[in-house]
């Protein structure tokens, strides 16, 4: 994290510093500076990776903020999606100003301050595109992008130096949805008037062509509907409320009901259905529940999981977890959803549990089950010819996706292969970059803080960073570590499970017996877990580490930090 000092900015200067979501995918967060007025765009979260322990959520390091806090007048949101919009009850206690989104975008973000205990309603200001705010000395206006959910805008912000576009995250869809398209014609408009500066969104940058649209997985899910013999399980982000709307199309066609499957899911179908966004017809949606009253080849589930969560209802569906939905030989899963980086050991062992319950799984790479929500090179492109900008700073995205985005950028406005010299310059940031404009250009004029901040969620709040967290974590509890051998091939114990503490404090005589009860627990928490979950090392660490805590928490009244040793013999 670098601390240095934030340098003065003259009066006449625009000040805009990206907080999160240049050289990552995720975190994404922008502050935008004239004079005494900021303004933050997007506030997203970033998902910890497998080796960070008890981290459930990244957001930005928010030091800078706390430096203009008086100077934080709006929070914009450019959309709905986890990471532009995760961190917002951490950023709201931050500043006293509006909230402006989308009422899909402000729907989605009420129950997370409820968790939070934040009562923000007349804070938060719903917009539909081609309005605009004022905010101090800045016009913020909202244009409508098509993306992979709802309500999605791009923002054209005007300060007294000139016009900056933000694009967010977008495709360019010309038979969307819900029959609002991308407002090519708003970004030809401001590129005729004059454009500062563009920051772009890089994602797909490295992909040629054009991102087909959402229409383009009908043919292999019609596919699907008539020729699964039992039921059809659909494990798919639970943003994606187009696909959403593609399927309970298809189910209301080919006679299925739908079920919705995990809470997040469940949360965001009655968001999209309560704001017009989701049509379910009457008769056809069905609870959790009711799937086992139907025969399988009446039912569509559509599932959390799509990334091989441990907790989400694929993952628990897959080792006949579930309460309510079991696979069955003539099923078919599919997961309809791009793999995380990072993600494809989960999935992979998600996939092989549901093979051994007898059903089939389908993906992107059988069928063609997905399109991506970020627009390829060619969207790139015509965007870049349509707005015509100054200057262009590629946003989200790793710095290899920046780096090729600003170089496409050169070759779009000066030409290949001509001796004309690029008409615009590109800035290539990273997060905590001062990026200023004034009358003699723009620059990178400086360093501000910038990080990450590690959450979890269940307990400690915000932390540093890992070692901090782990430092408090032991300085209050102790740790415990639990090594327990499991045979590779029956998944049963071998020997007992070994315990050892340190830091933890034991009542006068209590160790031998808490340590051979909590071993004894360990042996029947094992032993009562399915074939599955005792070969799957991942589920089984999650399953004791989860266990641990609840006894030594009944028997002690501390939270010792717990570390599963799983070893396969």
């Amino acid at each position: 994290m670098n601390q240095s000092a934030v340098p003065v900015v003259s009066p006449a200067t625009l000040e805009i510093v990206p907080l999160g979501g240049l050289g990552e995918f995720g975190m994404n967060m922008m502050a935008v500076s004239w004079e005494d007025t900021t303004i933050l765009i997007d506030a997203g979260v970033m998902f910890p990776d497998p080796d960070q322990l008890g981290v459930d959520l990244i957001i930005p390091d928010l030091t800078y903020l706390e430096t203009r806090r008086n100077q934080v007048k709006a929070l914009i949101l450019t959309h709905g999606h986890e990471d532009h919009i995760g961190a917002v009850a951490h950023v709201l206690p931050r500043f006293d100003g509006p909230v402006y989104g989308t009422a899909m975008t402000l729907a989605l973000i009420e129950p997370k301050l409820e968790e939070h205990g934040i009562d923000a309603d007349d804070r938060l200001k719903t917009v539909k595109p081609r309005e605009t705010v004022v905010i101090g000395p800045l016009t913020v206006e909202f244009i409508r992008v098509t993306h992979s959910m709802p309500d999605c805008v791009a923002l054209a912000i005007t300060a007294p130096i000139g016009t900056i576009v933000h694009t967010g995250d977008f495709k360019i869809d010309q038979t969307p949805i819900d029959g609002e398209h991308f407002d090519l014609h708003r970004f030809a408009e401001l590129g005729a008037r004059g454009v500062l500066a563009l920051f772009a969104d890089s994602t797909n940058i490295d992909r040629k062509g054009f991102t087909g649209p959402e229409i383009e997985v009908i043919d292999a899910f019609e596919e699907l509907f008539s020729s699964t013999p039992g039921k059809l399980v659909v494990a798919l982000f639970s943003s994606s409320i187009y696909r959403m709307q593609l399927l309970v199309d298809l189910a209301v066609q080919f006679e299925r009901k739908v079920a919705f499957v995990g809470r997040s899911i469940v949360k965001n179908a009655e968001i999209a259905q309560r704001l017009g966004f989701l049509r379910v017809p009457a008769g056809v949606q069905i609870r959790d529940a009711d799937v086992p009253s139907y025969a399988s080849q009446d039912v569509l589930c559509l599932a959390t999981g799509s990334q091989g969560e441990p907790q989400a209802a694929l993952s628990r569906i897959s080792i006949d977890d579930h309460r309510f939905v079991r696979l069955r030989a003539d099923d078919i899963v599919v997961f309809s959803a791009r793999a995380i980086p990072g993600n494809e050991q989960a999935i992979a062992r998600t996939m092989s549990h549901i093979a051994r319950r007898g059903a089939d799984v389908v993906n992107d790479s059988m069928k063609h089950v997905h399109v991506s929500g970020h627009g390829s090179a060619e969207e790139l492109k015509l965007v870049l010819s349509l707005v015509r900008p100054r200057y262009f700073i590629p946003i989200h995205g790793e710095y290899r996706q920046l780096s090729q985005h600003a170089r496409v950028a050169q070759r779009v406005m000066g030409g290949v292969g001509g001796s004309t010299a690029p008409k615009l310059q590109v800035l290539l940031a990273q997060d905590g970059d001062i990026i200023q404009f004034d009358t003699r250009g723009a620059r990178i004029g400086g360093k501000a803080p910038a990080g990450r901040v590690l959450i979890d969620v269940t307990r400690i709040g915000e932390v540093g960073d890992e070692v901090l967290r782990d430092r408090r974590h032991l300085a209050a509890d102790g740790v415990v570590i639990a090594v327990v051998a499991i045979s590779r091939q029956s998944g049963l114990l071998v020997g007992d499970p070994e315990l050892v503490a340190r830091g933890f404090v034991f009542g006068e005589g209590e160790e031998a017996p808490m340590f051979k009860d909590a071993a004894a627990m360990i042996a029947e928490c094992v032993e009562s877990s399915s074939v599955e979950e005792r070969t799957d090392q991942g589920l089984m660490t999650e399953k004791l580490r989860g266990a641990l805590r609840r006894f030594f928490k009944k028997r002690s009244g501390r939270r010792p930090l717990v570390l599963p040793v799983l070893m396969e013999i």
